[in-house]
């Protein structure tokens, strides 16, 4: 019955919940049994990760975005390559229509609702192209460049928390653009790429490596942007290097402007990717 699911996920009490997670992830309280009953069910390969013990993590969170070797993935050394920014599942990938963003079969919403309101930033994207990763509980889950950048912003978009799986996408209008959300706004030699990491139901937390925590913002409602653009020395980040981390599932979208990469072919909703993977190519230079 998709219209009660539909409706039960608009009456939870979204941030409490997520709230009530997150202390409990952030707790040395039952985090033993947490660890060995994810790392159970969901197969978790501990040999890729820096600490393979399950036991040496303080708490269920430092497990959950837990650092894996270099050697587990390889970022892709094609010239002109753009990576995945994340293990996962591509929900939706193509071209944005205007700016219109596909978000599942039959729905999609505007780059300037998901911007948080920047008409100025929203066009710098329109007819441009994305791609919509679906991290799972099961994922490895710190987030890295899709392509070397210098960040130019950060915004805080204050948000509902629904979940973000396909049948939520499929149910609930607008769902990238509703949720909390961190904007991570790069020049590229391509010209501006944004990352948009995007808060859901039971996710504790968003963490960018450059200014720690950016959500939970409690008691906001209002959006916030930090600019960089005159900070030095400047934040640069090479293509794969970390540049932020979900405690707990969600989603990274990542938009690019017009005619600046051509995506790859084989790659279609419902792809499975792995963090470093190509995805895409550069096809100009700004």
């Amino acid at each position: 019955m998709p219209n009660l699911l539909t409706l039960i996920h608009y009456l939870l009490p979204h941030h409490l919940l997520s709230r009530c997670v997150g202390l409990l992830a952030e707790g040395s309280l039952l985090k033993n049994f947490l660890i060995r009953n994810f790392i159970r069910r969901y197969k978790v390969d501990m040999n890729e990760a820096v600490i393979s013990d399950p036991l040496e993590y303080p708490n269920f969170n430092s497990f959950f975005t837990r650092e894996l070797r270099a050697c587990a993935r390889p970022i892709a050394s094609d010239e002109g390559a753009i990576v995945s920014p994340a293990d996962g599942t591509i929900s939706a990938l193509g071209l944005i229509n205007d700016e219109k963003i596909l978000q599942a079969k039959g729905r999609d919403y505007s780059v300037t609702d998901l911007l948080g309101g920047d008409q100025n930033l929203a066009d710098e994207f329109r007819n441009g192209t994305f791609a919509t990763v679906y991290l799972s509980p099961r994922d490895y889950h710190r987030v890295h460049m899709p392509l070397s950048g210098q960040l130019q912003k950060l915004v805080y978009v204050p948000g509902r928390l629904f979940s973000v799986n396909q049948a939520a996408a499929k149910a609930v209008p607008n769902l990238f653009a509703r949720n909390e959300r961190a904007i991570c706004v790069f020049n590229t030699e391509v010209g501006p790429m944004c990352v948009v990491l995007v808060g859901a139901m039971i996710v504790a937390g968003i963490e960018t490596v450059w200014g720690g925590q950016v959500c939970p913002n409690i008691g906001s409602r209002t959006i916030r942007q930090t600019k960089y653009l005159e900070k030095e020395p400047p934040i640069q980040l090479a293509t794969g290097v970390e540049l932020g981390r979900f405690k707990l599932g969600s989603t990274a979208i990542v938009l690019f402007p017009p005619e600046a990469i051509e995506l790859d072919q084989n790659l279609r909703a419902d792809s499975a990717v792995k963090m470093g993977q190509r995805i895409a190519n550069r096809v100009r230079h700004s």
